[in-house]
């Protein structure tokens, strides 16, 4: 488990009041120990696979190049032994209550089974997970429990935080969004996990309130890869056609100015980095510009 090897970072353990305990990965940007001033708080979810690929890229705020504002990354993943199951205690955070399991992802599962990949005990412990979901009790735990805990350990803005998932944490991350949820402003969903036809997600997009004039700005980037799209493996297919018709939905609500998306030229396993810094790019500016629909990078 990562806890000293990163530049910059503290880490640290919490108990939420679910009694659930998460390792938490606070990355502080260049200079940040010889200026006073308070900083946004980009969160990121799967911390113990993903710290050690998008933490490093915090270095892009001194980046000529790119116009990357000044943030701190808060990682959450899972402490101590729990660290070793995070790929199965992700189901139970990340994913909607109520969310249905698709027959292409049964079928994933058992050729992974079959195919040595996945043991049976393990294949059992994951479905029973995404039996039992409860991504709303972990969002709560995001905004009404670490986010004041973090007001008191490091500079923290009053405006301006984001929250980043993928796969199924970019799903996390597109609820969220749908949830409407302080004190997140912007919100990265890279590849995000709508496996089912019939997601708990559809129902929140048909609810949607009128967006107003004035309703506050609230920034979705969601990216998705070429090989999930136009590759072999029919679960990626699926999730890719599932996002399409979630991008459609929003945009008939007439979301869609709300809503910047990008088609990387990745895989699943390759894409978690490039989308962190497509959404980066295109939510984390200086200027606060966002750049254009249908990015392609």
């Amino acid at each position: 488990m990562l806890n000293g090897c990163l530049a910059d970072t503290e880490y640290l353990e919490v108990t939420a009041r679910s009694g659930h305990r998460y390792g938490v990965w606070v990355t502080t940007p260049p200079g940040y120990a010889e200026s006073s001033d308070p900083l946004p708080l980009i969160y990121v979810v799967d911390g113990n696979f993903a710290v050690g690929l998008t933490a490093p890229l915090i270095v892009t705020q001194a980046d000529p190049y790119l116009t990357v504002a000044p943030y701190i990354q808060v990682s959450i993943g899972y402490a101590a032994e729990e660290a070793e199951q995070w790929a199965q205690l992700r189901n139970r955070d990340l994913v909607p209550p109520g969310e249905p399991v698709s027959e292409q992802m049964l079928k994933t599962l058992e050729g992974a089974r079959d195919s040595g990949a996945m043991t049976q005990e393990h294949m059992d412990a994951y479905l029973a997970h995404l039996a039992d979901t409860h991504a709303d009790v972990f969002l709560s735990f995001l905004a009404e429990e670490l986010h004041p805990l973090l007001q008191t350990k490091v500079r923290v803005s009053d405006s301006g935080h984001g929250l980043f998932g993928y796969s199924y944490g970019g799903l996390f991350t597109l609820y969220a969004w749908l949830q409407e949820t302080s004190p997140f402003a912007t919100f990265g969903a890279g590849s995000p996990g709508v496996a089912a036809t019939d997601s708990q997600v559809f129902p929140l997009i048909a609810a949607l309130p009128e967006h107003g004039p004035d309703a506050a700005s609230r920034r979705l980037h969601v990216t998705l890869n070429e090989a999930e799209l136009f590759g072999a493996i029919p679960i990626y297919r699926e999730i890719g056609r599932n996002l399409l018709t979630v991008i459609e939905d929003l945009d008939t609500q007439g979301r869609a100015g709300d809503v910047t998306r990008a088609l990387l030229h990745e895989t699943h396993l390759t894409g978690l980095q490039a989308s962190f810094l497509s959404y980066l790019k295109t939510c984390h500016t200086r200027s606060g510009s966002v750049r254009g629909d249908d990015e392609r990078e």
